[in-house]
């Protein structure tokens, strides 16, 4: 894999509270340039996202080891760590501008996929915030070679 990347991220939400009426299920994807290198076998995807109608950026680090875990650091203007590991759960608190919560991750199935220019990431996992249940979620990552000409996401 080469050290500049495509990564293509896409996120889906399925509330279990009842939905409201302008709430859809549509899954939320980005698509932007990033940084990849490998180190003791771990790879790790660093890339700045840019908050809408918000001062300041997001920097994003990303951090797979193997189909064990996959961790996602955030720091600027939110930031937390959350670690996802299949079959158990994980606290961790997620600092936005509007103040702190503690956000509960478990993960239900995890599949990584990974080959010379191209990692696949797919993680099912239930979200709560302070003790409640928010969401049963889905995250798909695609990380792929600049050069390599394969922009696939895992179904």
């Amino acid at each position: 894999m080469t050290k500049d990347v495509l990564v293509s991220i896409s996120g889906m939400h399925m509330g279990i509270t009842e939905p409201q009426p302008d709430e859809g299920d549509e899954p939320i994807e980005v698509v932007t340039p990033a940084s990849y290198y490998c180190r003791n076998g771990k790879h790790y995807i660093i890339y700045d996202e840019v908050m809408e109608g918000m001062a300041g950026t997001i920097r994003n680090k990303i951090k797979i080891t193997g189909d064990a875990s996959v961790e996602i650091m955030k720091s600027g203007v939110s930031g937390t760590h959350m670690v996802f590991e299949k079959n158990k759960k994980n606290l961790t608190y997620y600092k936005t501008p509007y103040g702190q919560m503690l956000i509960g991750i478990n993960t239900k199935n995890m599949k990584v996929s990974v080959s010379e220019d191209n990692i696949d990431v797919l993680v099912d996992y239930e979200l709560d915030v302070n003790h409640e249940p928010l969401a049963d979620c889905k995250i798909r990552m695609n990380i792929t070679s600049k050069n390599s000409g394969d922009f696939s996401v895992l179904s």
